[in-house]
């Protein structure tokens, strides 16, 4: 019996789990487009083909399974770029199937063809920096192996985005039905054992310290029995606990033993801890990039002792030197180390009075005139506090903004927070949550300003097209906010190119058939949670913003 590739390719995307595909069809992609018909797997049409690499990618983030979106040849491939270069920044588990012009025209000018022959685009190279594995599938013979290779990469420890390239005739092409049989399975590789030596030391290291702290990253956000297993050694021997921005809300951030999260745009808390206190800095699943390490302080890991754990041997003393570097998989090394608590006879370290400590930096900043927000943020601190008490059951925020969120929003166990972290391009909120509503019932809320806005809010119509149930947060200070800051603080205030119009985002919401908030006051805002239906409605919350207000901190940049 014979089957035509366009048919193993979603029988494929069918093992893999894959049951929602974000995308906009071409000509080039017809023959798979035509098998997921009746296949069970949803299609979702998108506005821009960026939007769909998002969408997949906020689908990953949120479920923890493999994102996929799809696309024709030529502009419907290139335009994924920036979605897929952010879920491989974010290793994510992301598939891109793409289609391509047919072999027999390699070369001679055909529409769309990006094969990289006679002086048309190479998709392989416009990809090769921002995948995992990239294919362009040319022939039949190697199918079964090109489809291990992606699997492979998809389930890896440290996974990413994959893009396979099918010419149109190729996926028009008959094979023997039972290259079935041969698609791959996504059993993972077997996990690093932890050797019992190793553990010891990070035992010994634990008990000799006097103020030991502990530096959570996303790796500790990658299943809730890993966070579970974070709180219980934080716990159990009084550690306190600090996150990355990417790991906000590995620990209940209500928590007496919560530092909130450590860099350059955060409150500080964090920072004096590790400055004033700290002896030994555990860092879990943390890379100490430059939003983490405040542009690499010199001093912030000094004379301190350092145990580093990552299932990425590549972010093992990647900008630093640890005393302890262990590969592992962060839930089996939380595992290991409760276990060998007590037979190690870890005793817990004085609880510290964390509520004493943060009270009196922050009486600090307010005597050093280093507080990071003043009076002009009140409405945006009440929003996120708002936020807060209002939803008992737990949210996920999909946050471009970041730093409000990161200062005024303590995440709760039931809450995710994703922040755009990866290359942090702008339009990432709105396709990105919608996406992770498809695989999460938890009111979701997609939070940006207005210049990220107009960058992908064409998206809202997919929202709406397919009754998903969104709220969008937008901060109207009609300017790019992080320019005008730099600007004002660097360069004398030259401001230039950061300023704009925008439109009437009441009749534009209108249009789209949503409902519409403007914020100006307290009065204002409780009218948004006393009216506003956030479980089933489409919400487009429009605060507004003092174009003059400027968070105080520096990036240095």
């Amino acid at each position: 019996m014979k089957i035509q590739v366009s048919q193993v390719i979603v029988k494929f995307l069918q093992q893999l789990g894959v049951d929602t595909i974000f995308g906009m069809p071409g000509a080039h992609i017809l023959p798979v487009y035509d098998d997921l018909y009746g296949s069970g797997i949803q299609t979702v049409l998108v506005k821009h083909e960026q939007g769909a690499a998002f969408m997949a990618g906020g689908y990953a983030r949120v479920s923890g399974r493999i994102g996929a979106c799809i696309t024709t040849a030529g502009p419907g491939a290139s335009n994924l770029i920036t979605g897929i270069a952010n879920a491989y920044a974010d290793k994510l588990p992301l598939i891109a199937i793409t289609g391509e012009a047919p072999t027999h025209i390699f070369g001679r000018g055909g529409l769309q063809e990006s094969s990289g022959e006679g002086g048309s685009i190479d998709q392989t190279a416009l990809f090769s920096g921002v995948t995992r594995y990239h294919k362009l599938i040319e022939r039949t013979d190697y199918l079964v192996n090109v489809l291990n290779q992606a699997a492979r990469q998809l389930v890896a420890d440290v996974p990413g985005p994959v893009v396979l390239s099918i010419p149109v005739n190729v996926q028009k092409e008959l094979v023997d039905a039972s290259i079935l049989e041969k698609l791959p399975t996504l059993n993972p590789l077997p996990k690093l054992q932890i050797a019992p030596p190793v553990l010891e030391q990070c035992a010994d290291m634990i008990r000799r310290a006097q103020h030991p702290v502990i530096l959570a990253g996303y790796g500790c956000l990658q299943s809730a029995k890993t966070r579970a297993e974070l709180r219980k050694f934080s716990d159990h021997l009084h550690i306190p606990v600090a996150t990355s921005l990417k790991g906000k809300g590995a620990i209940d951030e209500r928590s007496d033993l919560s530092l909130g999260s450590l860099g350059v745009t955060s409150s500080g808390h964090a920072l004096h801890y590790f400055m004033q206190k700290a002896d030994l800095i555990i860092l879990l699943g943390a890379g100490f990039n430059e939003r983490t390490s405040y542009v690499w302080k010199s001093d912030l890991l000094n004379e301190r002792k350092i145990i580093q754990v990552d299932r990425n041997v590549a972010q093992l003393e990647k900008v630093f030197k640890a005393d302890l570097a262990i590969q592992s998989d962060l839930g089996d090394f939380l595992r290991s180390i409760n276990a060998c608590c007590v037979p190690q006879g870890l005793e817990p370290k004085p609880r510290p009075d964390l509520a004493a400590f943060k009270q009196r930096i922050d009486q600090q900043a307010v005597e050093e005139g280093t507080v990071i927000f003043g009076e002009k943020f009140a409405l945006v601190k009440s929003l996120f506090a708002r936020l807060e008490q209002h939803f008992a059951e737990g949210i996920v925020l999909v946050d471009d903004n970041i730093i409000f969120a990161q200062n005024f929003y303590r995440v709760k166990d039931d809450d995710l927070f994703v922040p755009n972290t990866g290359v942090s391009s702008l339009g990432h909120a709105i396709p990105a949550a919608i996406g992770a509503k498809f695989t999460t019932s938890k009111p979701i809320f997609a939070i940006l300003g207005d210049g990220g806005f107009q960058m992908c809010c064409m998206e809202i119509m997919t929202a709406v097209n397919y009754n998903i149930p969104l709220n969008i947060v937008m901060f109207n200070n009609q300017t790019l906010g992080l320019i005008r800051k730099n600007q004002h603080q660097q360069y004398q205030e030259r401001f230039l190119d950061c300023d704009f119009q925008n439109p009437d985002y009441a009749l534009l919401a209108q249009s789209f058939g949503i409902n519409h908030f403007r914020v100006e006051s307290e009065a204002d805002l409780g009218q948004v949670f006393a009216q506003a239906d956030f479980h089933h409605g489409i919400n487009l919350i429009e605060l507004m913003v003092d174009r003059e207000a400027y968070p105080n901190y520096s990036s240095r940049r």
